[in-house]
C-alpha cells in the first residue's frame, strides 16, 4: 500500500478538506410527497417559501429536523440569536439530525429519507405524514467538503447512512473508484446506488442482536484496492468507532483521512458522536 503517513501526501491541496459555514436559519416547510423506498425507508419531500436559500454542498451534512407536537399537531420552531437558537417559552419540540438526500432549488423541493426502525418520534412523524403535513428544519449551520482526489474511496454505514453515501457516489467524478459496504435489514431493503465512479458495493443483512458488527465482520473479509484512500464511516456509535480501530490498527489507513460517526447509540435517542484520535 502506498505510504499515506508522510506530511507530502497528506498535506497534497487536492486531499485537504474544507469546512463551509452556513448563516443559521430555521424554516417551517411542508411535505408534498411521501413514497416508501422500501419496507424499512420512507422519502418525504418538502417545499414552501421558506426553502428559498437553503444550501447544502456536504454530503453528509445535517440539518435539525423539529417534529410537531404529536397531540396538538402544533409546530415550536427557535429564532436565531447571535449565541445560536433562542427558544420561545414553553419547551422544545422532539428533534433529529438528519442528512438532506436531494435538495432542488430549481424545484424547491428538499427530500429526507427516514429509516424506519425503533419506534421515535421520527419515526412515528414519516410513517403518518401526509401531503400537507409541517415539518421543521434547521441547518445545515456547517459543511465539511471532503476531496476526491484520492486514489478510491471507502463508504461504510448502515440504512441512516444512506443518504449521505447515495451523495457521495453521486458527486463522485468519473473514473473514482469507490468501495461502500452498506448494512441493511435484508435484500428487499436494498436501494439503487447512481455513480459514475467505477463501484464495488457490498450488502450487508442486519443479523441477530449478538452479532453486533456485521459491517466490521464483512470489512474484515475483503481484500482492499492499493493506493491512497478516504473512510467514510456512519452507522450505531460503537461500530462505528471499531471499524476505524480496525482501519487504522490492522489496514494502515491514514487517520487524517478518516471521518467516522456515530449516527446513533445503543439503547440511547437522539446521540451524534464522532470519532477521532
Amino acid at each position: 500500500m502506498t505510504d499515506t503517513t508522510s506530511p507530502s501526501a497528506t498535506d497534497l491541496p487536492d486531499r485537504l478538506p474544507r469546512r463551509v459555514r452556513h448563516a443559521l436559519r430555521f424554516r417551517r416547510l411542508e411535505v408534498r410527497a411521501t413514497e416508501r423506498v422500501t419496507p424499512h425507508l420512507v422519502r418525504i419531500t418538502l417545499g414552501g417559501d421558506q426553502l428559498e436559500g437553503f444550501a447544502s454542498p456536504g454530503f453528509d451534512d445535517h440539518a435539525k429536523l423539529f417534529f410537531p407536537d404529536e397531540q396538538t399537531g402544533q409546530l415550536t420552531l427557535p429564532t436565531a440569536g447571535p449565541d445560536g437558537p433562542v427558544w420561545p417559552p414553553g419547551g422544545k419540540p422532539a428533534m433529529r439530525d438528519y442528512t438532506p438526500l436531494n435538495h432542488d432549488a430549481a424545484a424547491g423541493t428538499l427530500q429526507f429519507d427516514f429509516a424506519l426502525h425503533e419506534a421515535g418520534p421520527a419515526t412515528r412523524w414519516a410513517e403518518r405524514a401526509r401531503v400537507g403535513d409541517i415539518l421543521g428544519v434547521g441547518g445545515p449551520r456547517g459543511s465539511f467538503i471532503v476531496p476526491t482526489g484520492f486514489d478510491w474511496h471507502l463508504l461504510i454505514g448502515d440504512d441512516t447512512a444512506l443518504p449521505a453515501i447515495s451523495r457521495r457516489l453521486a458527486e463522485l467524478p468519473e473514473g473514482a473508484r469507490a468501495v461502500v459496504l452498506a448494512e441493511v435489514d435484508g435484500e428487499s431493503d436494498r436501494i439503487t446506488l447512481p455513480t459514475r465512479a467505477r463501484l464495488d458495493l457490498h450488502w450487508v443483512h442486519r443479523g441477530s442482536a449478538a452479532d453486533a458488527h456485521p459491517l466490521l465482520d464483512r470489512l474484515r473479509s475483503l481484500t482492499l484496492p492499493a493506493g491512497d484512500f478516504h473512510a467514510w464511516i456512519a452507522c450505531e456509535s460503537a461500530a462505528a468507532k471499531a471499524l476505524r480501530v480496525f482501519l487504522v490498527d490492522e489496514r494502515g489507513a491514514n487517520p487524517k483521512w478518516i471521518r467516522a460517526s456515530g449516527y446513533w447509540r445503543r439503547g440511547t435517542a437522539a446521540t451524534h458522536d464522532t470519532h477521532e484520535d
